[in-house]
C-alpha cells in the first residue's frame, strides 16, 4: 500500500513539473491529453521536459524515446521504467 502511494506522488510531482514547464494548469495535464494536439508541445518545450526530467529523476532520456512519447501516461511510464532500471 505505501509503494501506491508513492507511485501516486510520484505521478502528481511529475504532473506538476510538466504543467509548470508548459505554463498549464495542473488540471489541464491529463492522463491521456496528447502531448503535440492538446498540450502544443513544440520541439523547445519538449526539450526543457526531457532536461528536467533528467535532472529530477536522475535519468536519461533519448530523444527516439521522448519522440515516442504521446501522453502524460505514457511519460510517467518511461520515468518508472528508467528508474526502476536504474538509468
Amino acid at each position: 500500500m505505501a509503494d501506491d502511494k508513492r507511485l501516486a506522488e510520484d505521478a502528481e510531482d511529475l504532473r506538476e513539473l510538466i504543467a509548470d514547464i508548459l505554463e498549464l494548469p495542473v488540471a489541464e495535464v491529463t492522463d491521456d491529453a496528447h502531448f503535440i494536439d492538446e498540450l502544443e508541445v513544440d520541439s523547445l518545450s519538449a526539450m526543457h521536459i526531457v532536461i528536467n526530467l533528467e535532472k529530477r529523476y536522475g535519468i536519461k532520456v533519448t530523444d527516439e524515446e521522448f519522440k515516442a512519447v504521446d501522453s502524460f501516461a505514457d511519460v510517467r511510464e518511461l520515468v518508472a521504467a528508467k528508474r526502476g532500471a536504474g538509468s
